[in-house]
Order: structure tokens, then C-alpha cells, then sequence
């Protein structure tokens, strides 16, 4: 009986040398920080106070008091920006992707407390994207976390 192997061996002269695994999971911390990155990006150069203003209209209503609401809404842009910045380029990746995790779980009770279900079914897919990369960090290879740690 032939046994398959329990990790693919590097892509000769491909990709850098990296594994499937290695090449997959740069593929998805690059897009989901690109993802994350321009989701800050766009809200900064809107406007911070704009955006927190529609997230609180958004709120009225809800459980969720606007002294809650606000401060959180003028600090989301900042925070997806570093966090999207950050694995991007793989730096302290598996910190990042723990608060970006943890921002997602903010982002869920909130929408939650609005009864938003459409929309918490695609944030759950950002909790799966963010737990999936945290699950296989080791496969991190192509960052500058590797780089550091040379």
C-alpha cells in the first residue's frame, strides 16, 4: 500500500520554492490584509467622523448605546488599516490575526444587536478566514515574520 505524503515537497524553480501550503497561505494573509487594508483606507480618506456618524444613525434604536457605538466607529478605520498594513506584508502575523479576529467578533455582536443577519453571514466569513490563517500559521513562510526570524 502507498502512502501519500504528509506535507507537498517544494515546487522546483516555482513560486520561490514554497510549498502548496506556503503559496496558499501567502495567497490568502496577502488578499485578506489587502481586504482588510482598503476596507480602513477608503473609510480614512472618506472621513472618519462620516463613517462613525452613519454607523451610529445605523444603531439608533438598537441595544448598543452611542457612547459605545461612536468612539468604536472613529476607531475602526485606524485599526483596519494597521491590522490589513500588518498581514499584508506578514508582520507579527499571528498578533494581527488574533485582533483581527477579536475586531470581528466587536463587528459581529454589533450586527447581531441589529439583527443584520445578511451581513453576519459574511462576517463569519472573515471569523473563518482569520481562524483558518491563525490554524495554519506555520505555513507563514512568505513574510516578513520569516524574514525576521533568519
Amino acid at each position: 500500500m502507498r502512502t501519500l505524503p504528509t506535507e507537498n515537497p517544494p515546487a522546483s524553480g516555482h513560486l520561490f520554492g514554497l510549498t502548496d501550503g506556503e503559496a496558499g497561505y501567502a495567497l490568502l494573509r496577502v488578499t485578506l490584509g489587502l481586504n482588510i487594508l482598503l476596507h480602513g483606507v477608503t473609510r480614512l480618506v472618506s472621513g472618519p467622523g462620516a463613517f462613525a456618524d452613519s454607523l451610529v444613525k445605523a444603531f439608533t434604536g438598537s441595544l448598543m448605546p452611542e457612547v459605545l457605538v461612536r468612539p468604536f466607529a472613529l476607531g475602526l478605520p485606524f485599526a483596519e488599516t494597521l491590522v490589513g498594513a500588518l498581514l499584508l506584508v506578514g508582520l507579527l502575523t499571528r498578533h494581527v490575526l488574533a485582533a483581527g479576529g477579536l475586531l470581528m467578533l466587536a463587528l459581529v455582536l454589533g450586527t447581531a444587536l441589529r439583527g443584520e443577519w445578511e451581513t453576519l453571514g459574511v462576517q463569519m466569513l472573515y471569523v473563518a478566514l482569520y481562524s483558518a490563517l491563525l490554524g495554519t500559521a506555520r505555513f507563514n513562510r512568505l513574510s516578513l515574520d520569516a524574514l525576521r526570524a533568519r
